[in-house]
């Protein structure tokens, strides 16, 4: 299916998939591209993209820090910022933090966002947490 608004673009799914039938890499096309690169730029870390070093949030390093509005604050502003520099299709509405399960080591993150080709409303749930490698195979 080809894309109606071409600015929103077409970028390889993450992590990538090769599909072996069709010879293809699974694409992501439109709003799911952006959510994905949203989610993507939110888990990646300052420096880990070589070419690209200043692209990331660098949320990890808060990881173990005591949650307070300080730190909420400075996290919505961490991802603002992100998001002003590398994601050029969206304009940041709201992105609220919330503090439902602290104890519990996560930050639920939700972004809401208008797509600025087609002036929709769109929102993100991104759930920040370290996992324990107590489910590897």
């Amino acid at each position: 299916m080809k894309s109606k608004i071409p600015f929103l673009g077409t970028g390889w799914g993450f992590p990538p998939e090769f599909q072996i039938k069709q010879k293809c890499i699974k694409m992501l096309s439109d709003e799911e591209d952006i959510e994905s690169s949203l989610s993507i730029l939110l888990s990646t870390r300052l420096g880990e993209r070589v070419m690209v070093p200043d692209y990331g949030c660098n949320l990890d390093e808060l990881l173990f820090e005591g949650l307070n509005r300080t730190l909420i604050t400075y996290v919505v502003e961490l991802i603002e910022t992100a998001i002003l520099y590398h994601e050029p299709r969206i304009d940041v509405i709201k992105i609220d933090i919330s503090e439902t399960e602290p104890l519990e080591g996560k930050l639920i993150i939700e972004i809401d966002y208008r797509i600025r080709a087609t002036n929709s409303r769109r929102n993100m749930v991104f759930p920040f947490y370290k996992e324990e490698g107590t489910d590897l195979n």
